[in-house]
């Protein structure tokens, strides 16, 4: 097959980065190189750049001055010529320059010799004489990789927890998300942490969800894109979920540090974490609090939630959680409660981070009929509701939003 029929051999997947991807050759043999010249020709959307004639073998060259600066997207060495000094300036690519893709170009096949080229640090594997298909879908793999990279978030990580069961986290994080997401246009994640019979989903009204959050963790070690995909129910405000468990399930195994992990691999790809935590210290839940940007700390005026809020902040303390990341939440906050601000301020020994006020016969009302927000459009507690997702996620010149007749913004709606 000559060289033109190779380059026309039809593509099965199309290539499109958004910007283009520049291309570094080194040691390549004319043939290759004379291909690579007339594909560069026929796609615009690819640079490539002067060959280079030899390996990298001293490590006293400067990256920037041998391959260039900025580094090249893609790196194509050729192993034919000299494997064992292939591999070395694959080495060294991966470490001085790792956002660079390198290419192995040669016309040996066998897997042993491929699984060497891997562990030197090649990204692709490509057998001469390169195939057109081939070599198009390893760009459009590098290309994704380049644009999920521009695009992704660097997300602050909220977490909630309620001082005992039953204080409204979840209907408090479930408004929240929705609140960020749609009202502010903020790209939004909730997590549902809890082991068991969590209810963020049923509160949104996503109930047909194939994985859970437990799941997720068990696997974060395959963590990916198109991995992640399948754990998310999307929400019509533009809130994305992660569910907890449906149902009573047996004890998971999660391995230490599978939280941070995850929650890492999660940042880049939000504005906004929001995490509903179940009520206590499990290991997950100290894990997540240790590494949250903020903790809110949800109670009601009630005796046995305030002692709790009391010995869980005396325990924040003293493992040094910095006291400005704790904010306590006074949730069915009432003017006139036998329990008053000042007394509960003294108790906790800080202030009270933010009141959201009673209208619990209301919110009930609504739970009970399937679609818990979507009669709370013009109340006293959607108002107050808006105006603290206004003090996270309002972008400088953006007001509130107020819908006009299809309950909580009109977007609750299933």
């Amino acid at each position: 097959m000559s060289t033109r029929d190779i380059l026309n051999t039809p593509a099965r997947g199309g290539f499109a980065p958004s910007e283009p991807l520049t291309l570094a050759t080194i040691a390549l043999d004319n043939d290759t190189l004379g291909l690579l010249k007339l594909f560069a020709q026929s796609a615009p959307l690819v640079r490539l750049r002067a060959p280079l004639g030899s390996y990298r073998t001293d490590e006293n060259d400067l990256l920037a001055e041998w391959l260039g600066d900025p580094p090249p997207d893609v790196c194509l060495i050729d192993f034919d010529k000299d494997r064992r000094n292939a591999a070395l300036t694959a080495e060294s690519i991966r470490a001085d320059a790792p956002g660079t893709s390198i290419f192995a170009v040669s016309s040996q096949s066998q897997s042993e010799l491929i699984i060497q080229a891997m562990h030197s640090g090649c990204n692709e594997y490509l057998v001469k004489p390169i195939n057109r298909d081939q070599l198009l879908n390893a760009l459009a793999r590098v290309g994704g990789r380049k644009k999920e990279k521009k695009d992704q978030f660097n997300a602050q990580i909220l977490a909630f927890i309620g001082a005992k069961g039953g204080c409204g986290v979840t209907t408090l994080v479930t408004q929240m998300g929705a609140l960020l997401a749609k009202t502010y246009s903020r790209k939004t994640l909730l997590v549902d942490l809890h082991p068991d019979f969590g209810d963020a989903a049923l509160y949104l009204g996503l109930t047909k969800s194939r994985y859970h959050s437990l799941e997720l963790l068990e696997n974060t070690d395959r963590l990916d894109a198109e991995l992640l995909q399948g754990f998310i129910s999307p929400h019509s405000s533009g809130l994305s979920l992660i569910p907890a468990p449906e149902g009573s399930e047996a004890a998971r195994h999660v391995s230490p540090g599978a939280v941070a992990h995850t929650f890492d691999f999660l940042r880049l790809r939000s504005e906004f974490i929001l995490v509903d935590l179940p009520p206590g210290l499990n290991d997950q839940n100290l894990e997540l609090l240790q590494y949250c940007d903020q903790l809110y700390l949800v109670t009601v005026a009630e005796v046995s939630a305030l002692r709790n809020v009391t010995r869980l902040v005396d325990y924040f303390t003293r493992k040094g959680m910095p006291q400005d990341k704790l904010r306590v939440v006074l949730n069915r906050h009432q003017k006139n409660s036998p329990i008053s601000d000042a007394q509960i301020e003294k108790a906790i020994r800080q202030k009270i981070h933010w009141k959201v006020p009673n209208q619990y016969a209301h919110v009930v009302k609504t739970i009970n009929e399937g679609d818990p927000l979507a009669h709370l459009s013009r109340s006293d507690v959607m108002r107050n509701l808006s105006e603290w997702a206004g003090t996270i996620g309002r972008k400088p010149g953006t007001e509130y939003k107020k819908e006009e007749s299809h309950g909580l913004l009109g977007f609750l709606n299933r």
